[in-house]
Formats: C-alpha cells, structure tokens, sequence
C-alpha cells in the first residue's frame, strides 16, 4: 500500500542553485550587493531580472519597429521606419548620417 503524505503539496518559491561568476563580474555584483544592502545572491537574482527586463524591451521594441515598417505605405515615411528598424536591430550608432546632403 503506497504511503500517504500528511503534508499538502505547495509551490516553491524559487530554486536554489550554485552558480560560478566570471572575475569580470564580480566588481558589478558587489556594486550592485551594497548599493542595494543585499546579500550577492539577492544580488545576482537582481541582475538577472534587469537583463531578462532589458531583453524584453528590446525584442518589444524590434517588434514595434517590424511592424511599423510593414504596415507604412508611405515610402518616405517606411523609409525612415525601416531606419528606426535597423537601429533597432544593430544599436542607435548602425546608421552613419550622411553628411553631404
């Protein structure tokens, strides 16, 4: 006969691992552990939540410009959509302007 647990099941809330930081990182990890009076693993899960932040506001950001660039049908008006496309694919600084105009 299986054994019944008394206990009821409850969710966890979070997930305890070990993790090994590169030298390069750790300056920033303790910047970031006092400026906030956290321990660095406290630390270490605010970093990441801003880059897993950052990462989707970029891809909503891609996303936005993709889509204003489809739906333009202007073409002075998609070809500077598609220009805020490419910036936001390789960075602000993808463009040169051109000087001579």
């Amino acid at each position: 006969m299986p054994r019944v647990s008394s206990k009821p099941h409850t969710r966890s809330t979070g997930t305890a691992i070990r993790v090994i930081i590169p030298n390069s990182l750790e300056p920033e990890l303790r910047r970031v552990a006092d400026e906030g009076s956290l321990t660095l693993a406290l630390a270490l899960v605010a970093l990441a939540e801003r880059g897993v932040q950052a990462d989707l506001d970029a891809r909503a950001k891609l996303d936005t410009a993709y889509a204003k660039f489809v739906a333009e049908p202007d073409q002075s008006r998609k070809d500077a959509a598609g220009m805020e496309l490419i910036r936001s694919i390789f960075g602000a600084d993808a463009i040169a302007e051109n000087p001579v105009q």
